[in-house]
């Protein structure tokens, strides 16, 4: 794994254009599951393409804790869950507040031990993301919820048997509990409004190698057959689209032309459709270690309206970086966030740096919004091309803080941009990265 950044603060001097090749492993929103799924089985599991990531290094400690012994042979992840244990809570609580993944735990949990605790939970601060659901699901289940001075204790005294669920926003990780809490479960459940990320359908495709029965239905349905036993498995993860937008991005902003080998197309699609309708270039490589070249074309970007959505809808995680470049575009954009309500707070940074953008509370967009009469300031309008100069940022979340980045390395002058640490839990070697795209950084 990579060593912890010892500084938190990175200078930028900005102007330059990216340019060169990089690659992209594993995605974080699959890989970390993948790690957790490893607690079903009765061998020992292999991940390949895992990527040095600081949400990694969370869940590995995590499974460390509860006796799952993990090793890098320096080709693949190895986890042995051969000698699964209760760990203490005190132990948990370090490592909770970097992660939202103890959640995920308690299925695997209750299906090994019979047991398992949820201490505080941690993550971006982007929306509450409650957690009331993921405990209505294990209800339903048949897990008993206990509220004790450390947490929540959640026990199974008669077993996990197999239920109807429906959700009432097809959430990617209430999908994910669900579903490594149905595989071993005692009959058949079927889930109704489920998330089909292309995380989440290789995440079904990791548990059908390791011996689940799981069918996915039109309509966003989902049915799980319980089975008695799971085997290990062998799995290499689809590739961060996620970061293979952010660098698609950057190179747009800055003007600049980078290959993301390992990119795929067909995780791509929402995302190309408007990174070629507001002006960026990009040319697809199917050959074996191939990827996507994305390049400013030159001439004036243009500006677009966009609403983020579930799959196959436009991520929320790709608006962040986008709207940086979005920034540099002739004319107004608009984008409707619809999927969390406190995702634009990072716009006021970029006004800081010169950019033109209104937030609003009302839904600017045609797609029904769970957020139009809460309150939620939840749309913007970006008016563009500005120039953005540089600043000091801080940065408050991961996906914020790549935009922020993103902005310093367009803007003219230095930025000096704190809280760098933060990138270091989505995005592998993103220093060495940029020194290979000829960023002028310093940490």
């Amino acid at each position: 794994m990579n060593a912890p950044l010892t500084d938190d603060l990175l200078t930028v001097h900005g102007g330059t254009p990216l340019q060169g090749e990089i690659r992209v492993r594993g995605a974080k929103n699959l890989v970390s599951k993948a790690m957790v799924a490893a607690l079903l089985g009765d061998a020992p599991s292999r991940l390949f393409d895992v990527p040095r990531i600081r949400d990694v290094e969370v869940v590995r400690d995590l499974l460390e804790l509860h006796g799952v012994r993990v090793y890098d042979d320096g080709d693949a992840l190895l986890l042995d869950p051969a000698n699964v244990e209760r760990a203490g809570v005190e132990e948990i609580n370090v490592h909770a507040g970097s992660s939202r993944i103890p959640i995920l735990f308690c299925g695997p949990l209750l299906h090994r031990l019979g047991q398992a605790i949820i201490p505080d939970l941690g993550g971006c601060h982007i929306g509450p993301r409650p957690i009331d659901f993921h405990l209505q699901a294990l209800r339903e289940f048949g897990a008993m919820v206990e509220k004790t001075d450390e947490g929540l204790l959640l026990t199974a005294p008669h077993g996990l048997r197999g239920t109807k669920l429906e959700l009432p926003f097809p959430s990617v990780g209430a999908t994910e509990q669900v579903l490594l809490t149905a595989v071993m479960a005692d009959g058949v459940t079927e889930l109704r409004n489920a998330a089909v990320e292309p995380e989440i359908i290789d995440l079904i495709c990791l548990l059908q190698k390791m011996g689940a029965i799981i069918s996915v239905h039109t309509d966003r349905v989902i049915e799980i057959e319980g089975v008695d036993r799971l085997s290990g498995y062998a799995h290499r993860p689809i590739p961060d689209r996620i970061e293979v937008a952010s660098w698609a991005a950057a190179a747009l902003s800055t003007g600049g032309d980078v290959t993301v080998h390992g990119a795929r197309q067909v995780d791509m699609m929402t995302f190309l459709n408007i990174f070629r309708s507001v002006g960026g270039a990009y040319t697809v490589d199917d050959t074996p270690g191939g990827g996507i070249r994305f390049w400013h074309p030159g001439g004036d970007l243009k500006a677009t309206a966009l609403e983020t959505g579930v799959h196959p809808g436009f991520m929320t995680d790709w608006q962040q970086p986008l709207v940086v470049a979005l920034t540099q575009a002739s004319g107004l954009s608009i984008v409707h966030e619809t999927v969390y309500e406190q995702r634009l707070g990072y716009t006021s940074a970029l006004n800081q740096m010169g950019a033109t953008i209104q937030v609003y509370r009302n839904c600017l967009g045609g797609t029904p919004c769970r957020f139009g009469r809460r309150n939620f300031i939840h749309s913007a309008v970006i008016a563009g091309p500005s120039k953005l100069n540089g600043a000091d940022l801080r940065i408050p979340d991961l996906r914020a803080g790549f935009s922020h980045l993103i902005a310093a390395l367009a803007a003219e002058g230095i930025s000096r941009v704190h809280g760098v640490k933060l990138i270091h839990r989505g995005y592998e070697d993103f220093l060495a990265k940029l020194t290979a795209l000829g960023a002028h950084v310093e940490l």
